[in-house]
This record gives structure tokens, sequence and C-alpha cells, in this order.
């Protein structure tokens, strides 16, 4: 159940809504397959999957939600295909070349007719809701998947006003602070063995088993470049990469986070697996994220920080 990435969003407003209440809402709007003639579905769905039926797994004010997302896999190559068959068959008939209309009515025959034939894949995206703290965690690979994960829950809910988490200072220059200034660096975070940098000409330079330490990335450093991913670890708790946009990637938690897990586990039932590992993640990551936003300055109380790039994401 552990997360392998990390976006970050700040819960405005935050109504007390009870986990029944929740549970109910969401079953508005549970996941259900793809039709025959649909691409796409998306829908919520039971994070203990086949092991479990709760839309919402709830401990110690952590929430747990899943969205589930299945879609038929159509390639554009094979439509052009069919397409320009059918096209040529329509100029042989006619004596001329279907018109854009016709041809795009020909497009949409094609797709209407191949969808029920096409494979399905299917994925999930899990997101952790500190009620606590007003904070929720969504574990995709990129915040546009993270979005489409808020939009779902604000449709469910009815109104949701939530931004990405912003912080005073830029994440770039204090990744770049740490590399430069050793003594800067807070006393338990750890630095790993992969770097970005980026210099003012857009340029990018990767590095990994490298000493972050070493005299070729200061002298990287010194040339202007700043980093806009760190390795970076907490020891005990998680190693992960921290991105200039604030994102986490690549966590990993720490061996005996996982051995207290199967510790605690006391027999096969995936219900209580999935709560017992949602609990030492959640607690960990309520712990990182403080930790975060003390780093970089303090959180922006009001509206997304000058360097965030990304709009607010509101009701």
């Amino acid at each position: 159940m552990w997360f392998k990435h990390l976006h970050l969003y700040r819960v405005h407003d935050q109504a007390s809504l009870s986990q029944q209440a929740l549970e109910d809402a969401l079953a508005v709007l549970a996941f259900r397959p793809v039709g025959r003639f649909e691409a796409k579905r998306v829908g919520f769905g039971a994070p203990a999957g086949r092991g479990g039926e709760r839309l919402v797994h709830e401990l110690e004010g952590h929430r747990l939600l899943r969205l589930r997302r299945q879609e038929r896999l159509l390639p554009n190559a094979v439509v052009a295909e069919e397409l320009e068959e059918r096209c040529e068959a329509f100029e042989a008939a006619n004596g001329f070349a279907p018109p854009r209309r016709e041809k795009q009515a020909l497009k949409e025959k094609v797709v209407e007719e191949l969808l029920p034939r096409a494979f399905t894949r299917s994925g999930h995206i899990d997101l952790w809701w500190d009620t606590r703290r007003s904070l929720i965690g969504i574990d995709c690979a990129s915040r546009k998947r993270g979005e489409e994960m808020i939009d779902l829950l604000r449709q469910a809910l009815g109104s949701l006003k939530v931004t990405p988490l912003s912080v005073k200072r830029p994440p770039a220059k204090t990744l770049t602070d740490w590399l430069r200034e050793p003594a800067s660096r807070p006393q338990d975070l750890l630095l790993g063995d992969a770097v970005e940098l980026r210099g003012d000409d857009d340029g990018v330079l990767r590095a990994r088993a490298i000493d972050l330490d070493g005299e070729e990335i200061q002298t990287a450093l010194a040339a202007g470049r700043q980093v806009s991913r760190l390795a970076l670890s907490l020891e005990g708790q998680l190693s992960f990469t921290l991105q200039d946009d604030l994102a986490l990637k690549s966590l990993k938690f720490d061996d005996q986070l996982l051995d207290q897990a199967d510790d605690e586990v006391r027999n096969d039932d995936p219900v209580e697996r999935l709560e017992t590992e949602f609990a030492l993640m959640a607690s960990t990551l309520a712990a990182l994220s403080e930790r975060l936003i003390e780093w970089l300055g303090g959180e922006v109380e009001t509206g997304p920080a000058p360097w965030h790039q990304d709009e607010a994401v509101e009701a």
C-alpha cells in the first residue's frame, strides 16, 4: 500500500464530514467497468481491492481513498489505417475524396466499430487525506493525474476548495543552498546520490551514483546552475526525490517501517494489512510534510507562491 510518489494539496474551509457521509457520497460515483462503446471510465473503488468493499478507510484522522480508471486501448495508427481504407473506398465509389464532414463521420464510425474489440487497461490512484492537518497527498506520477482525482472528489462532494501546497521559499533555492552549504542542511536530513541541475540556458545536467559534495557538482553550482531535483532521506523513515515543484518522487520507506507493519499484522486479512500499512505510512508522511514546510520557510497562507507555476485548483 506504500505510496511511490506524493503531490501535496492544502484543503481550505474544510467542512466536517463523517466517514459514513463520505462513503455515501463516493458511492454515487463508484467505479464500474467501461461499456462496449466507452473509451474510458473513472470512479471510486475499494482501496483494499478485491479484499474489501469499503470506499473509505479512516484511522486517527487519516483517510484513504482510491480512484479507479479503465480505458480501451485503441491506437491512433489503427484508426488512421482503417480510415484511410474507407476513404479510398469512398473515392472509388464516388469519383472524389470524401469532404471534411464526411471524413469525420467515417472516422467516428471506425472508432465506434473498433472500440468493442479493443483491449482494456486498468489503473488506480490513491489519495491520503489528513483531516486534522487539512492536507491531501496523492500518489501519482504527474500532477495532471492528481487533479483528475481532485476533480472526481469535488464532484462527489459538491464543492471542495483545494490548492497545491505552496511555501514561501522556492524549493530550487533551498535545494541549491543545501548542496552549496552543508551547514545549512537539517541535521536529520541525509543526501542521496542523485541530482538534477538546470542552467539559464535550460540545459539539464543529471547525475546518479555520485558524491553530491564532490568537486564536479560544486563546479556546476558555481557556474550558476540550480538544483531542480535532489535525492534525500530521513534516517529510519524513508528516502525520496524532492523536485523544484514540491513534488516528492521515488518514495521508498525504510525497512524498519516495513518490518513493523509485518510484525503488527496478525493474520492474512487484506484489510488489516492495508490499514496497518496505511497508518504507518500516513503518520510518516504527515511528519515529513510538516518538516518540508518548515525547511522551505513556512507555508503561503493565501494563494500560490510567486515562484509556483501551477494555478490554484478551486471549486
